[in-house]
C-alpha cells in the first residue's frame, strides 16, 4: 500500500517483505478498522522529489495600482511637494512625514497630534492641529482623477 504525502511517500508492507526487516527503516504498528486483520504491519518512509514539467515563468513587472499608482495632484500639493505634478499617495505621505519630522511639528505631549505650520495648513485645509490618522483623509482631495 502506498500513500503520497507531498514530499514523503509512505509504503506499508507485511513483515514477510525482505526490505521491511532492515533495521534502517522506521516501523510501527497500524491499528485501523481497515487493517485490523493484519497483525504485523510495518511502514517505510522514503523521500521523493517532485519535478516541474515546465520551467518557472518569470513574472512580468506589473504596472502600479491603487495607492502606488502616480496621480495628478492639485496646485497646493504641487507647491508642497516641490513642483511634482504626479506622485503616488504613498510617496506623498512619506514626504509629508519627512517634513513633519524635519521641522519637529509633532506635539511633545501627544505625538499623535501634528501642529501645522503654514506649509501644512495649505494642504490640510487651514487646520491648526491634525491627528495623524486624519492625514490620509485630508490629502485625498488633492489627488485628481
Amino acid at each position: 500500500m502506498a500513500v503520497s504525502l507531498g514530499l514523503f511517500s509512505v509504503f506499508s508492507t507485511g513483515e514477510t517483505a525482505s526490505f521491511a526487516k532492515s533495521a534502517s527503516f522506521a516501523s510501527f504498528r497500524l491499528v485501523s478498522p481497515l487493517a485490523a486483520h493484519r497483525t504485523n504491519l510495518r511502514t517505510v518512509r522514503t523521500v521523493t522529489f517532485a519535478t516541474a514539467s515546465k520551467p518557472a515563468a518569470v513574472p512580468k513587472k506589473r504596472e502600479p495600482r491603487g495607492i502606488m499608482k502616480p496621480r495628478r495632484v492639485s496646485p497646493e500639493m504641487q507647491a508642497f511637494l516641490g513642483g511634482m505634478s504626479e506622485v503616488p499617495r504613498t510617496q506623498a505621505l512619506k514626504l509629508i512625514w519627512a517634513h513633519i519630522k524635519a521641522n519637529d511639528l509633532q506635539d511633545p505631549q501627544n505625538k499623535k497630534v501634528i501642529i501645522c505650520d503654514e506649509k501644512l495648513k495649505t494642504i490640510f485645509g487651514g487646520k491648526e492641529r491634525v491627528g495623524f490618522l486624519e492625514i490620509a483623509g485630508l490629502i485625498s482631495p488633492h489627488f485628481l482623477k
